[in-house]
């Protein structure tokens, strides 16, 4: 099969479409035809040689697809030859096939093409997992997600909305705002020009969010914790302002806040088993009524991973990115 293999560690250039082996599935595995894949700020930063696969997963990137059951292991009894279905990988989701733990797999949402339900397994995952599993957030609460125009957060404003939350996001541009806006954000805060704790603080009068969901990490832990409501909790995801901070505890203790951090690959196939059938219990109803919807930016074939890793690091995208397959 093709797959894009990172040759070395470095930028986008270093992605190569190469002839490589099948995949071989253990007995609680299914083997998928990949239709398609989408790009996760992650896979940008396993290219750099900063976030490698865990042990026995593919070393090709690619942490979600769409495709079609090509084959099916001894003691996997749900899904069979031909089935139209979507997964969450901990690797290979930029290749033509991929081997997947049977309980990492979903059925394509009613509604959605093949190639677009590629853009919701990794997503769906994270938001439900953190948002509503870890951090329970309710209807008639307010929620915060920074970097509203990703993949993240444009799907967390839909699920988040039709859970009867107050939304409220930040991003860097009219645009960004605007498509947030259209997907039904509530308070829209462009941070290059707003200081968001004021805003987030006016918007509540002077109360705060009750969930916060962040990928900034360092630079935003102690404005994060500023921004919080009485009983908060504050969700990190990511570290793209640094993994280090000091913080002032009192806030912390008088207003009895949560601070929590998790990320999806490295939790075990059970817990991943867990989260994906909680999704389709919970989330996939939403997909199918419409909802929520895919938010697809740019498609790319395979061999465009370069050109698809470049507009990733650019953040000039508005949701997902997609690599094309076949």
């Amino acid at each position: 099969m093709k797959a894009i293999v990172i040759t070395e560690a470095g930028g986008p250039e270093v992605l190569q479409l190469r002839e490589v082996e099948d995949p071989k599935i253990k007995d609680d595995e299914v083997l998928i035809r990949i239709a398609a894949t989408a790009v996760n700020r992650a896979d940008t930063l396993q290219r750099q040689g900063r976030y490698p696969p865990p042990k026995g997963d593919s070393e090709y990137p690619g942490l979600e697809c769409s495709g079609i059951i090509e084959s099916v292991g001894k003691n996997v009894h749900r899904w069979k030859i031909g089935d139209q279905v979507c997964a969450l990988v901990g690797g290979g989701g930029y290749a033509e096939k991929v081997a997947v733990p049977a309980g990492q797999v979903l059925p394509v949402p009613a509604g959605v093409s093949l190639q677009d339900a590629a853009s919701f397994p990794e997503v769906a995952c994270t938001v439900w997992s953190t948002v509503f599993m870890m951090s329970h957030l309710a209807k008639g609460e307010t929620f915060l997600v920074h970097g509203g125009s990703s993949g993240i957060g444009t799907f967390a404003i839909q699920l988040a909305k039709n859970h009867g939350i107050k939304v409220f996001i930040t991003a860097g541009s009219e645009e960004k705002l605007a498509a947030c806006k259209d997907l039904g954000a509530d308070v829209c805060i462009n941070y290059k020009t707003e200081d968001f704790v004021s805003r987030v603080k006016e918007e509540t009068g002077g109360k705060g969010v009750d969930v916060i969901l962040d990928h900034i990490g360092g630079s935003y832990l102690q404005r994060n914790l500023e921004c919080l409501n009485y009983d908060g909790r504050l969700f990190i995801i990511g570290f793209m302002g640094g993994s280090v901070a000091e913080i002032n505890l009192g806030s912390v203790l008088a207003k009895r806040l949560t601070v929590q951090a998790a990320g999806m690959r490295s939790r075990s196939p059970e817990n991943k088993a867990l989260i994906v059938s909680e999704v389709e219990k919970n989330v996939w109803p939403a997909i199918a009524a419409g909802k929520v919807k895919p938010v697809v930016y740019q498609y790319f074939q395979l061999g465009e991973a370069v050109e698809a890793h470049q507009l990733m690091e650019s953040s000039k995208h508005i949701g997902k990115i997609i690599l094309l397959v076949t």
